[in-house]
Formats: C-alpha cells, sequence, structure tokens
C-alpha cells in the first residue's frame, strides 16, 4: 500500500523554486530516506508532507487523502514529526512530553484520560526508555532527548513517522543507538519512515539491516536518483552530485553485508581560487 504519494510537486519562496516536478511513492513499513546537498530542499520536502508549507503546484497524499484539504488535527493521526532542533522550555517529566503525543486524539486543552497514559507507557517501554519516565526533560542527553521524541510520536499511533535529519546533534553511540531503534521500530510495528538525513550511511546501515529501505538523491531541485541505497548511492552518482571522489566498502558483519561510503577528496572546481561551494 502507498502511504505517501507525491505527484508533480513544486514548491516555491516568492519566484525562486526550492525543487521542482517532483514525484515520490513511498510505501507503508519502508524506510526512505532523503538525500542531497545543503539547500537541495530535503526538510521543505518534509514540511510539505506534513502540510505545514503548501506546494505551489502538484499533490500531496497520506493514504489518499490530500494534504491540502486536511486539518493539522487529521494530518497529526496519520504522520508523528520528530523535527531535527527541539526546544526543552520548560522542565516537564520524560512521561507528561510523551503524553502530548495523544493531543492529536483528545485536543489541545483537554486532560488525557487513563488509556492516553497507558499508551505513552507502553510507548516508553517499547523505546526502552521506561526508567527516564519521571525525568525532567531539560536534564536529558541529546541522545535521550531524540528517542522521547520518538517514544512521543509513538504514542500518537500513526502509521508514519517523518524525521528531519534527527541524528544532527547526536554523538557516534547515541547515532548508532538512534538507527538501531528506528530499524526496530519498523520490523515490529510495519511503521512508515520518512527521514531527511546528510549521511548516505545512515541509508546504507538500514539496508545492511534488512530493512525494506529506499533513497531518494536530491539535487538541482529534482530527484536525481531514486532506488534501493546500494543502488543510488554509487562512486558516480557522488561525483555527479557532489563533485566528490568517493569508494563503497562493503563488509559482512553477523552475517549481514553491510556497505558504507567513504568520501575520499573534492575535486577540481573551475572556480580554484575561491571557497567551497561558492
Amino acid at each position: 500500500m502507498v502511504m505517501i504519494k507525491v505527484s508533480n510537486a513544486t514548491f516555491a519562496y516568492d519566484k525562486a523554486d526550492i525543487f521542482r516536478d517532483i514525484n515520490l511513492e513511498i510505501n507503508e513499513g519502508e524506510i526512505f530516506c532523503l538525500f542531497g546537498p545543503n539547500g537541495c530542499g530535503k526538510s521543505t520536502m518534509i514540511q510539505c508532507i506534513l502540510g505545514i508549507l503548501s506546494l505551489k503546484s502538484g499533490s500531496i497524499t497520506l493514504r489518499g487523502q490530500d494534504v491540502s484539504n486536511m486539518k493539522p488535527q487529521m494530518v497529526a493521526r496519520e504522520a508523528a514529526y520528530i523535527p531535527q532542533v527541539h526546544d526543552k522550555p520548560f522542565p516537564f517529566k520524560v512521561i507528561d512530553v510523551v503524553i502530548m503525543g495523544r493531543t492529536a486524539y483528545t485536543g489541545m486543552f483537554s486532560l488525557p484520560g487513563s488509556n492516553d497514559r497507558k499508551i505513552a507507557e507502553e510507548a516508553l517501554e517499547r523505546v526502552g526508555i521506561s526508567h527516564f519516565r519521571d525525568r525532567p526533560y531539560t536534564q536529558l542527553s541529546g541522545g535521550e532527548t531524540q528517542l522521547v521524541l520518538v517514544a512521543r510520536a509513538l504514542a500518537q499511533q500513526t502509521p508514519a513517522l517523518i524525521m528531519d535529519e534527527p541524528t544532527a546533534h547526536l554523538d557516534f553511540r547515541n547515532e548508532l543507538g538512534f538507527l538501531e531503534t528506528v530499524v526496530k521500530l519498523v520490523k515490529s510495528t510495519g511503521i512508515t519512515v520518512v527521514m531527511a538525513t546528510h549521511s548516505p550511511n545512515h541509508a546504507l546501515y538500514f539496508e545492511g539491516c534488512k530493512a525494506n529501505t529506499r533513497i531518494a538523491l536530491m539535487n538541482d531541485q529534482r530527484i536525481a536518483f531514486q532506488g534501493k541505497p546500494s543502488s543510488v548511492l554509487t562512486v558516480e552518482n557522488m561525483a555527479s552530485t557532489f563533485n566528490i571522489d568517493s569508494k563503497v566498502l562493503p563488509y559482512i558483519w553477523e552475517e549481514q553485508r553491510m556497505m558504507q561510503l567513504v568520501p575520499l577528496k573534492l575535486r577540481e572546481t573551475e572556480n580554484k581560487g575561491g571557497p567551497i561551494g561558492e
């Protein structure tokens, strides 16, 4: 079943197109990664899928419903969101933050019932952080915070989880822990995950863990390549998209064939005297 369908989608700020004529089909139970250079439109696409931003033309549907016709509460029952940056202004207990995921069902000003609390408790247990239950949210590390946001998203009980560079501020260990959690959730619940990322190795990791994974490589306002990570993340595609030399290194770990993409060096550009990216 198609969970999210993007059809001939174009988005612009004023008169400048950020992306144009994008077509994507994201299926139920798969991890779909959006990858590409800075400014290619990954985060903008995420916000369009969630109905936060409106397309210039084209359409986006969530389980067959046009996002442009859906109220925010309706979208929140179809897709939960984990942002790249999250402010923690008040020292709520972790359990209270997770219960906030039930707002799509209880309303902004309604008190959560016993069933809502039970669902929140189960979400904490599923992510493996029940021991954080009564800790002040403001005292958590970056990795712990992201896991709480995953639990809050699970408490929404949506069929899709949308993430915008969720590991951007995590250390090496917490990043791996977060990726492991995503794989476990997809395999155990069948949830659909859409993840914007700056790391091609995230997609290769998911594929190596035998999760149903695809990737879209965005560049020049369009989808340049799309498919299985091992087919899209090639030396040739990295050269044409990022103008770099790289190497893909395969290895076997615990009877699984894993792959990692290693950047080697920048290629020469015509503007040899200017700064990188100018």
